[in-house]
């Protein structure tokens, strides 16, 4: 596992962009300078984040989102732990 986050990212298990190992680390997302707990999908490269619209849904019962644009900046919460115990050995060094 890496510490990098992907340039795009979904909650939707059906997305090509989803991925379930990276999402139970954790990802946060900061978009235009405010942090958001409420994206459902995000293109760094893009500038965009989806987010729900409130609580409707599709005729699928999947929720409506929105597209918002600007500037987002992605990380990983819980850093891989493979990855934290290479660092402290090569810190020990």
């Amino acid at each position: 596992m890496t510490n990098t986050v992907p340039d795009r990212l979904s909650t939707n298990p059906d997305s090509p962009y989803f991925d379930q190992d990276l999402l139970q680390r954790g990802v946060g997302i900061r978009f235009k300078g405010n942090e958001r707990r409420d994206v459902e999908e995000y293109c760094i490269s893009e500038g965009w984040i989806r987010v729900a619209l409130g609580k409707k849904v599709d005729r699928h019962g999947r929720p409506l989102t929105l597209k918002l644009t600007g500037e987002v900046e992605a990380w990983i919460e819980n850093p891989a732990q493979d990855d934290a115990a290479e660092d402290s050995e090569e810190t020990e060094a």
